[in-house]
């Protein structure tokens, strides 16, 4: 990496070969208050703007979609979520899909008998968490589908699925999300929120389900200033962030006590 004058200069390869991104001097403000940092130093706004523009380079397109119908979004994200491994919430979804479950015929106790049965899990077995309330509010949920006319933009959608059972903002925003490819909304979790406490994007205290909006508004604000994909972007720091995480617990695991 070079670093000149009112600009640092980042080198990756790409599918073209060698690549120069550019980035602004470590002590420019990204958005008031929030300054660039060192792109070798991690989890600073230059950072986050390297390997957002290193993976475009890299990868011609970008798709977060797991599920091929709307009902299928929505059943991944509501199956995950907070409290919940991703490879949980992922086995769920999987086992119900595989089983044709993912429809209005399906009954609501199917779905609960479904997610009861244990999930190969880290080389054991690991129970669903509210497996009745979760096959509860994916019944109602598909019963209502099954049947909308959808909005076809980012905000008209999220703001129709906010008002279906056990979908709040950052669930509605995950679907709208991966279903359109959007730029328009974020998926705050706590990740997220924790990449965005340690550049000073966030205030250390703030409580999401109240606040989420107005996050989100700053969060795409500086998305925008780095000029990267708000979906790709909250996609990387959740990655990185998770792995932080699991790489922190496993050390606490094996330091003596």
């Amino acid at each position: 990496m070079g670093h000149h004058r009112g600009h640092q200069t980042a080198w990756a390869n790409g599918n073209q070969g060698l690549i120069a991104i550019s980035i602004p001097d470590p002590l420019e403000d990204v958005i008031p208050g929030v300054q660039w940092g060192c792109a070798t130093e991690v989890f600073t706004p230059a950072f986050w703007k390297y390997q957002s523009a290193v993976f475009r380079a890299q990868n011609n397109t970008v798709s977060h979609s797991i599920g091929k119908t709307i009902i299928e979004e929505v059943a991944v994200c509501l199956l995950g979520g907070y409290g919940m491994p991703a490879e949980l919430g992922l086995a769920a979804f999987y086992r119900l899909r595989d089983r044709s479950l993912l429809n209005e015929a399906t009954t609501v106790d199917i779905l609960q008998e479904a997610l009861y049965e244990p999930f190969p899990f880290d080389q054991g077995q690991r129970r669903y968490r509210f497996p009745r309330q979760k096959a509860n509010y994916l019944w109602r949920t598909m019963q209502i589908l099954s049947s909308a006319v959808l909005p076809s933009s980012s905000r008209p959608l999220r703001d129709f699925l906010t008002g279906l059972p056990g979908i709040g903002p950052k669930t509605a925003s995950w679907v709208v999300r991966n279903h359109l490819r959007s730029d328009e909304v974020a998926v705050l979790d706590v990740h997220v929120l924790r990449a965005g406490r340690a550049i000073g994007l966030f205030p250390p205290n703030v409580n999401l389900s109240k606040e989420y909006f107005r996050l989100e508004g700053r969060f795409l604000r500086f998305c925008t200033a780095l000029d990267e994909p708000a979906s790709l972007v909250d996609a990387l720091m959740w990655d990185y962030m998770r792995r932080i995480g699991k790489a922190s617990a496993r050390t606490r695991m094996l330091s003596p006590t």
